[in-house]
């Protein structure tokens, strides 16, 4: 029997409920509130480092759509097994809301997105990039809850307090365990991990105003490390890649980058970043008014203004150059 201080799981028939025709997964709908409060805290960034206000949804379009698809392959391509088989129904590769969404390849496919549309706004990425880590590790927290709901990316038994119970039958669990085992909550775990990061992550932003990349670098060296530990004690049955499971390697090559990153960027840029544009303008409404105005539109007043003020300063140029 479980211990009384055990973590219970919630019921499997909570996974999922109707509404009319509609059947609507906890799983999914954890992580769409991941992402829609991702999208609001980094507009609260963006604008706050001179973005225009909700340039974020332009990006996070691509960035989500290429993200959820770089997550789903990602974990596919590490758990073969689970949808390679014989009489294996193939349209389980693309059944998200049973899980098995990898953080590392959603990583690999919102990065894709985002760069493309960083590049055609005119947005630094690494400057987005800055804006988006600690939310990227909200959005992680929130969604560990679905994990909870499917009674999955739980640990190795363990006798601690705190140890969580799942329901048998489960194919994960591994065979010869005695009914009423307890596992690591590995999942809740991670989910502290990273509001953790997220507080080591805005304390350094206060105590050294980092920019230029250096944020994401730290959300990159603190997931990876905390991944590869979590990882060695969760009961996984992906691939082996140089002698480490998949989601170890991954970890691990996040963090490698992470040090990397922080490393040339500090010996690169030794100056405070003044605005996430690549050409260093702040938005402003009255700014974008008047960059978009046609020229027949504007006041005489406007018009003549302009007219001087090139006048003037071609007179200045010619007498300069008259020296």
């Amino acid at each position: 029997m479980p211990a009384l201080t055990s973590i219970p799981s919630p019921p499997a028939e909570w996974a999922a409920f109707s509404i009319g025709p509609l059947t609507l997964h906890v799983y999914a709908l954890v992580i769409v509130l991941g992402i829609v409060f991702a999208v609001w805290w980094t507009n609260r960034r963006l604008t706050a480092r001179g973005g225009e206000p909700w340039i974020i949804i332009d990006i996070a379009v691509p960035a989500v759509i290429l993200g959820l698809l770089g997550a789903r392959l990602y974990h596919v391509a590490t758990h073969p097994a689970d949808y390679f088989y014989e009489g294996a129904d193939w349209w389980r590769v693309f059944a998200i809301w049973e899980g098995g969404n990898a953080i590392i390849g959603g990583l690999i496919g919102g990065a894709i997105g985002a760069y493309i549309v960083c590049r055609m706004r005119g947005i630094r990425f690494l400057s987005f990039a800055d804006a988006v880590a600690p939310a990227l590790l909200a959005a992680q927290a929130i969604g560990r809850i679905g994990n909870w709901f499917n009674h999955e990316l739980f640990g190795w038994p363990t006798d601690l307090p705190w140890g969580l119970e799942i329901p048998q039958p489960n194919a994960a669990i591994p065979e010869g365990l005695p009914a009423g085992t307890l596992f690591h909550p590995t999942f809740l775990y991670e989910m502290l991990w990273n509001l953790v990061g997220i507080g080591v992550i805005l304390v350094l932003e206060r105590m050294f105003r980092m920019r230029w990349g250096k944020t994401v670098a730290i959300y990159f060296i603190w997931y990876g490390v905390g991944r590869m530990m979590i990882e060695s004690i969760r009961v996984d049955y992906s691939e082996v890649i140089l002698g480490l499971r998949s989601n170890v390697f991954g970890a691990l090559v996040l963090a490698l980058i992470g040090v990397v990153l922080f490393v040339v960027q500090t010996r690169r840029y030794r100056t405070d970043e003044r605005s996430i544009y690549a050409d260093d303008h702040v938005w402003s409404d009255e700014a974008e008014a008047e960059a978009e105005t046609p020229a027949r539109e504007k006041s005489p007043a406007a018009v003549t203004a302009g007219v001087n003020e090139a006048v003037t300063t071609t007179d200045k140029n010619g007498s300069d150059e008259s020296k």
